[in-house]
């Protein structure tokens, strides 16, 4: 059975950081394109990063560009995303995603698994 396990949401000061991470069992990173979302109440799951295993390839969302880091640690299975500066409006909760394939997937309707998310908020 494939899983997506999102941890290490909490409440963090702006320009503070925190790094979530995404542990993933029942498939392993190779040959997926890891995702992560966010969603803030009364929006739409907005697309913030991904990455593509088969080659190392990184996006970002220019809302996060230069603040944000995707990386993935494939011996553990677990992908994270670092967030640094955060500001007020990057609270939300944030979900990883992954599907089978070989590139840059930027759309929510792209992926297969998700986790069930973790809160992040970035108070003033």
């Amino acid at each position: 059975e494939v899983q997506l396990v999102e941890s290490g949401g909490g409440l963090v000061q702006a320009g503070g950081s925190l790094r979530l991470s995404c542990a993933a069992s029942g498939f392993t990173f190779d040959d997926y394109t890891i995702g992560w979302f966010r969603q803030a109440p009364g929006k739409d799951r907005e697309w913030v990063s991904c990455f593509s295993s088969s080659d190392g390839s990184t996006y970002y969302a220019d809302s996060v560009k230069g603040r944000f880091t995707i990386s993935s640690d494939n011996a553990k299975n677990t992908a994270y995303l670092q967030m640094n500066s955060v500001k007020p409006e990057d609270t939300a909760v944030y979900y990883c995603a992954a599907r089978r394939f070989n590139g840059l997937l930027l759309h929510a309707y792209d992926y297969v698994y998700w986790g069930q998310g973790t809160q992040v908020t970035v108070s003033s």
